[in-house]
């Protein structure tokens, strides 16, 4: 998910040198909501590992 949000980052950046504002800000837009949705994973995935470390001990 964030590989991604790394490439439409980029690609957000070259189209803007290039003039394609459009492009640009739908990329960018893409990125930034791929990488809300990454960072929504980590921390489910880290209250999840928590609670098991919890249940372990």
């Amino acid at each position: 998910m964030l590989k991604w949000a790394l490439i439409f980052f980029l690609v957000s950046i070259v189209a803007g040198i290039f003039g394609f504002t459009n492009i640009a800000a739908g990329a960018a837009t893409i990125a930034r909501v791929l990488f809300f949705i990454a960072l929504a994973i980590m921390l489910v995935f880290l209250l999840l590992g928590l609670l098991a470390g919890a249940a372990i001990v």
